[in-house]
Parts: structure tokens; sequence; C-alpha cells
């Protein structure tokens, strides 16, 4: 595979931004192996804009020949008082739950899970004084509205109020790269201003500085599309869709990786999707997702009933499906049935999963400790 083939796949759908594909493929032209990195909180169940919009990316790196990395970020959930703010639990659930449902939808999306290397956020730092040294360089090298820029747009609506552990968040995503070494940190498009930080701070950090062939270099950032929010009104800006995003603590406004065919059916149907609109239309992004960001053996179909013209459209590319939708040739309740049908049929090795065996008895086991600590 040349290097415009790997910049192809990282660059595919659903990646949103690389900053930059120049110094990507500058990289690449090393011949160094790359590493990457992404972090999760350890808070609920996983749901479908973890479990396969961030993960695809994974896959896409891995097979484009970047050493993968996860970030089971421990303390970071801990800080934002995830599962209760218990420590304990939040690592037995990272190393359950999370390492082995991460490990199959790898596995169904293509990808080698025993590839991956899994990292506890806080083994990093456990006895590692140059961990916390570069956490003290880092807070000498920005300032105060550095780091609420970084902040979520609830966090900077917050004004003085905003918890000081918010303030600290920052600083570990920004360490966080450099303690792995990662040539390519990625996350959700939401996660935009703390790694611009680590690429404004890269070439000047004494402690861990990220380098390529004995150099000092900078992180590429690599972010992906965020999945909008079932129930999404269509009324939010660009900027305040990284709050209205899939959450794990609303349940009908996400697709989790446990959901049943039904569920799913039932989400799909309600979720909001004006006629001839697709911006911020979850249905369309679901369509991308899983209907075409691989190349098609076999028509995406919408069948529509007789009553309202009927007949059956066939389509190749996603380009096309847009292009029906704006034009109104696509009704959205016959867009939400086969976008169901095609959602159901990708999730079904992950759904059986869940239903039998190891899959089975990790659901059991989350489903006791969400009652605990709702």
């Amino acid at each position: 595979m040349d290097i415009e083939e790997r910049l192809s796949l990282i660059t595919r759908y659903p990646t949103e931004e690389v900053l930059t594909i120049d110094e990507l493929r500058q990289y690449m032209e090393t011949g160094a192996r790359l590493k990457h990195y992404i972090g999760f909180e350890i808070s609920g169940y996983i749901h479908i804009g973890t479990g396969i919009v961030s993960l695809s990316k994974v896959v896409d790196l891995q097979k484009a020949g970047v050493e993968v990395s996860i970030l089971l970020a421990d303390i970071h959930s801990w800080l934002n008082n995830k599962l209760g703010g218990d420590l304990d639990l939040i690592r037995k659930v990272a190393n359950k739950y999370y390492v082995e449902t991460f490990k199959k939808a790898i596995e169904v999306l293509g990808g080698d899970p025993n590839s991956v290397n899994f990292y506890m956020a806080s083994d990093l730092y456990h006895n590692n004084d140059e961990y916390w040294y570069l956490i003290l360089d880092l807070a000498r090298m920005t300032n105060l509205a550095d780091i609420r820029h970084s902040l979520t747009i609830l966090g900077r609506k917050m004004g003085e109020s905003i918890p000081m552990s918010w303030l600290v968040y920052p600083l570990l995503q920004v360490a966080d790269v450099f303690v792995i070494g990662s040539h390519i940190a990625h996350g959700g498009i939401d996660q935009r201003k703390a790694y611009v930080l680590a690429r404004e701070v890269a070439l000047k950090v004494r402690f861990y500085p990220l380098t390529l062939n004995g150099e000092k270099v900078k992180p590429i950032a690599l972010f992906h599309s965020l999945i909008p929010a079932l129930n999404i009104t269509g009324k939010e800006s660009k900027e305040e869709l990284s709050e209205l995003k899939m959450s794990k603590s609303i349940p009908d406004t996400a697709i989790f990786l446990h959901d049943t065919e039904e569920d799913i059916r039932q989400k799909i149907l309600k979720a909001y999707c004006p006629p001839r609109e697709i911006r911020m239309n979850p249905v369309i992004e679901l369509a991308h997702l899983f209907s075409f960001r691989e190349r098609r053996s076999e028509p995406f179909i919408i069948e529509r009933p007789q009553q309202y013209g009927g007949g059956r459209l066939e389509f190749w590319t996603f380009d096309e499906l847009v292009k029906a939708y704006v034009e109104g040739k696509i009704h959205p309740l016959d867009l939400k049935n086969a976008v169901v049908n095609e959602v159901i049929k990708r999730l079904d090795p992950i759904i059986k999963w869940f239903q039998s065996g190891q899959g089975a008895h990790l659901l059991e086991e989350m489903n006791n400790i969400m009652k605990i600590t709702r």
C-alpha cells in the first residue's frame, strides 16, 4: 500500500479534519512507524458514536500501518464524576466491559483487536515523576484563557462557577498525547481545541517531547465527525452539536451496541429527520456510516409504498442518496425504514454477541453497575 492509499484510508469518512494532511504525508515519507492514540472516558454503556464511529477510524489507521492505542481514561472519568466518582468501579468497568466490547467491535469492523495497545491512564501516571513535571511544564506554557477555550461549550458558559477539576482536564488531555508518544492524536471534533493546544506547545515541552527519527515534531490532530443525538431539533448551531451528540446518559438519544433489533428500529423510526434537510440529520448520518463507508457490492435500496408513487430506488453512492433526498424524491419514513435494515444488518454480530456467552455476562454486570450509579 503506497502513501496515498494509506492517506485515503485515514482521511475517509468519518474523518472530518486532519491538522495537517501535508504534515501527515511528510511523517509517512520518513518510513517510520507512526503511533496513534484515542482516549475514552469510562462512563456508561457504549453507543455507536464510540463503538462504531471512533473505532472504524481506529481500524482505518491500523490498516494504514499505524500502531494504534486506546487510552482508558480512568482518572479523567473520576474527575468528571462518572460512575458516581468511584475510581475502583471505573477501573473495573474499563478493564472488563470496555476492553472486551472494544475488541469485539474492532473485530466486527475488520480490524485486529489483538494488536491494539490498551492503556489505563492511571498506570501512565503511577510513580512517574516526569509525567507530573510535564503537567507543570504545560501549566507554565499556558494561561487560563487557553484552558477555558479548550473546554466544552457548557464549561465556557458556566463562568466562574466551573469546577476546578475541569480546568485540570485539558492539561491531562494534552499530556496524554506526549506520554504515549502519539504522532496522531485522534478524537471527535469536539476535542479539537485540546489537540490544537497540544500542537501549539509540542516543540516547547521538555518532558516526553514527541519525536520522529530523532527530531521534535508536532502531533497530527485527527478528528472524526459526531453522530447527532437522535432527538436533535435541527435548530442548534454547529458548535452546539458537540453538546448534542449521542449521550450515554440519555438512552433515547443514542443507539447502543447492546440494543436489540427492536430497540434500534424504534429509535430510528422516532429520530429527527426533516424532509429535504441533511444538515444535522442523524438518519442521513447513519446512512453514511452504515451504508456508504465501504464500497458497496450491491445497491442501497429504498422501497416506496405504492400509494405514495411506489417503486424501488437504488443508490450506489452517498452523494446520489443525498441529492435524491434534498430534491424530495425520498420520504423521511422510507429513508428511515431502509436505514433501520442496514444498521441492524451491520450490527448483527455485536447484537448476537451481547445475547449469549461473554457479551451477555458483561452486559448483565454492566446493567447491575448502572442501577447503582444512576
